[in-house]
């Protein structure tokens, strides 16, 4: 039961990763929602872990969510490998590492951000909005199914 001392209510953190950039969002289990952090510099030299640090020791989350992508049939997609190791290296951390889909959660996200730009409500839009809009969405959907007593109860992978 929601409140008692055997469920606590958690924050978690959740990544987009992309190859340039990855979009970082945080999230709380008593509202359901999440609100973006920004991103994490990414390149070929791995991401900027001290950052990822600096995130991890702010907002000390009790797990930690990456979307993963697939195709529309459910195989992984030839990003998704990059993701797992991505989401391997999170266990730096020692939280749970859990994962959901990720589909289309940028086209998404900057769907979303050039209607509010349409409407006046924000200015440019711009690629590091769309990563951490992305990693809000990415929240919200394991939120949306995390069951209110066991976060793995309804779905959500633990990888």
């Amino acid at each position: 039961m929601p409140g008692t001392p055997e469920h606590k209510p958690e924050t978690i953190i959740a990544f987009d990763f992309g190859l340039r950039r990855i979009g970082v969002a945080v999230g709380q289990q008593v509202t359901r929602s999440a609100s973006a952090i920004g991103v994490v510099a990414n390149s070929s030299a791995g991401p900027d872990w001290q950052s990822v640090d600096r995130i991890i020791a702010d907002w000390r989350p009790a797990r930690l969510i990456v979307g993963v992508p697939s195709h529309a049939d459910g195989t992984p997609s030839d990003f998704t490998a990059r993701v797992l190791r991505f989401m391997d290296e999170l266990r730096r951390y020692g939280r749970p590492v859990e994962s959901t889909d990720e589909n289309f959660s940028s086209r998404e996200a900057g769907q979303m951000l050039a209607a509010q730009r349409a409407l006046g409500l924000r200015g440019r839009v711009r690629k590091e909005n769309i990563d951490s809009t992305a990693a809000v969405l990415i929240a919200e959907r394991w939120l949306g199914k995390a069951g209110p007593g066991n976060p793995r109860e309804n779905g959500t992978n633990l990888v």
